[in-house]
């Protein structure tokens, strides 16, 4: 990781600070279904609607996120999302005594996550103007990292303790918001590099009904993310139970994922050159992400073998790759000063697609097993693509204007 050596150091401890959250993040997830079912011997179902509420308060969170950035300054809406993050996070052992309680805790859990995080994507986006495009990236693969960390030990947690795990995400999630604190006071809001431009292009109070008539800036992405998360629903609900019904060991399906994130590291060079030849602004990147999640799925549906599900692992996590830091950056470049509104308004859309997919592709397995989930992720996919492919044409004016964002490898060069 020589390349952090062009950074500053606030840079540096802002990467680590990430990585830990994220590693406190990852303890949870992978264990609520568990906990409900064998902890509080709840149904599959209600299993389920825990996670249908917990995703519907990340949507609430990222669209309030985005709208509050200006209104309550970045400050008091990170650091007090974070906090209040914690908080419900504490409260969960207190909360399972009562199932409606836990529920209520559980959505209040997805909207202080979520209400943070266009923040934290609009504040680099202000903060490192000139970095903005490969910082993206650089934090992707931070939290990922601490994503399969989390992950990891989340299992030795649970032998001890379900609520161990929720604890030590409330922890995480606190020291976050500790090191934002301090780390605000230090920095600022980071927007006032670029305070001058913002005011040339946008006025300083635009209303959000207006801001969302600028349907060019985020609705076509938006859409073609909501697409692509539906798509993606197949890993959980389609993958996972042909796995089980064809007798394979379970620990196939883990390592599926252990390849998602060993890639997320490794690939960096090679996502770098993809980019370089194919896909040099954020708007080709989006549209090479839903090719390449697009094959991975006509591998699955043509291929239904685990070499094939391997390899289907590989082309999306490349998919993953592209997208997932090409869409900060676009909307960082392009809608100055709202950018917080639109990263959180779209964030919210795509999440849409999250919380509708679990439901049409495990009805689609349940129905006729693997192949009519793997059509529908191929035909959300195909439908991702036009999406972007429309988003890049209503911006194609600002796309010609727009520099190639510099990528830098995981050996340090520049590409």
């Amino acid at each position: 990781m020589r390349f952090l050596d062009a950074y500053p150091k606030e840079v540096k401890v802002f990467l680590i600070a990430s990585l830990i959250n994220a590693t406190g993040s990852a303890l949870m997830w992978p264990l609520v279904t568990m906990y409900v079912f064998d902890e509080l011997g709840r149904s599959m179902k209600d299993a389920g609607l825990v996670i249908l509420i917990q995703s519907l308060g990340g949507i609430v969170g990222q669209l309030l996120g985005g709208s509050l950035y200006h209104k309550v300054g970045v400050n008091r809406l990170i650091v007090g999302a974070l906090a209040m993050n914690a908080l419900a996070l504490f409260a969960l052992p207190a909360a399972s005594q009562s199932w409606m309680l836990f529920m209520v805790t559980m959505g209040l859990v997805g909207l202080f996550n979520s209400l943070s995080l266009p923040a934290i994507q609009a504040f680099i986006g202000f903060r490192f103007a000139k970095q903005r495009g490969e910082l993206f990236n650089v934090i992707y693969v931070a939290n990922n990292i601490g994503v399969a960390l989390g992950t990891a030990l989340s299992g030795f947690l649970a032998d001890l303790s379900y609520m161990l795990s929720f604890v030590l995400n409330g922890v995480t999630s606190a020291v976050f918001a500790v090191f934002f604190f301090f780390y605000l006071k230090k920095v600022g809001d980071g927007s006032h590099d670029d305070a001058d431009a913002y005011k040339k292009v946008q006025p300083r109070h635009t209303s959000n009904w207006k801001l969302m008539g600028n349907t060019r800036i985020y609705l076509y992405m938006a859409i073609g993310s909501l697409f692509l998360l539906i798509g993606n629903s197949i890993w959980n609900n389609g993958v996972s139970p042909f796995i089980i019904t064809e007798g394979w060991s379970k620990k196939s399906y883990g390592f599926l994922w252990t390849l998602n994130g060993i890639l997320i590291f490794v690939a960096q060079p090679l996502v770098s050159l993809i980019k370089r030849w194919f896909a040099r602004t954020s708007t080709a990147q989006m549209t090479a992400s839903a090719v390449f999640y697009m094959s991975g799925y006509f591998v699955i549906l043509l291929l239904p073998t685990y070499p094939g599900l391997l390899l289907a692992m590989v082309l999306a996590t490349l998919g993953e790759m592209l997208i997932s830091p090409a869409m900060p950056s676009f909307i960082s470049d392009h809608a100055e000063r709202s950018a917080p509104f639109y990263l959180g308004l779209t964030g919210g859309i795509g999440a849409v697609g999250r919380v509708i997919g679990p439901v049409f592709m495990g009805s689609l397995f349940d129905s006729g097993g693997l192949p009519p989930a793997a059509w529908l992720a191929s035909g959300m996919a195909l439908l991702s693509v036009g999406f972007f492919a429309v988003h890049a044409y209503s911006n194609r004016q600002s796309v010609l204007k727009e520099k190639p964002v510099t990528q830098i490898s995981m050996d340090g060069k520049v590409v």
